[in-house]
């Protein structure tokens, strides 16, 4: 059935609407209001995730419910006799309110993201992050507080109004204007 919904969702071209498709088949625990879904693979165990609301994962954003280290504990051990079984470790991954995940970034079992968190593309989540922050790398580390991002968000230069995208198309006036700043800002 994973797969099937895996290539439904590949037929998806909209994230919102992969979202609202993964809460209308249930495939995860939760998955709340205005969430933004770019992955089209419905990872093992989806049942594990839960998902606030205005939670936006973008591009190759991974969510790991399980390990598969039992595998190799079990061929060692049961190799050379000791008869040990080791089990798969299984977890929840519960994601709150207002959160952005980054390209990239893997998301680990047993996890716990605040609200009002955003995590920086390429990052490795391996413990909770609280609420209220920003954390990047590998280990995913808080560096600031959801507020701040905010307050340098608002006074940062960005495009002029007249050259915002249209339908995440690009105009070349707005090509031109992002490579003049791309090269004013480095002299």
């Amino acid at each position: 059935m994973r797969i099937w919904h895996t290539f439904r969702l590949w037929m998806i071209p909209d994230s919102g609407k992969r979202a609202v498709y993964i809460r209308k088949h249930k495939l995860f625990h939760r998955v709340g209001k205005g969430c933004t879904i770019m992955e089209r693979k419905i990872p093992l165990y989806p049942q594990m995730i839960s998902l606030g609301d205005n939670v936006h994962l973008a591009s190759k954003v991974s969510l790991v419910t399980h390990d598969a280290i039992h595998l190799c504990l079990n061929g060692l051990y049961m190799c050379e006799g000791g008869g040990i079984a080791f089990k798969e470790k299984i977890g929840c991954i519960e994601i709150g309110n207002n959160v952005f995940v980054g390209s990239n970034t893997t998301v680990l079992y047993d996890v716990k993201v605040g609200s009002n968190v955003i995590i920086g593309a390429g990052s490795v989540v391996n413990k909770d992050i609280s609420d209220n922050s920003v954390a990047v790398g590998i280990p995913a580390r808080v560096i600031g507080t959801f507020d701040e991002f905010v307050r340098k968000r608002m006074v940062a230069n960005t495009y002029p109004d007249d050259l915002t995208p249209v339908n995440h198309e690009m105009m070349k006036r707005l090509e031109d204007w992002c490579w003049d700043d791309f090269h004013a800002k480095r002299g």
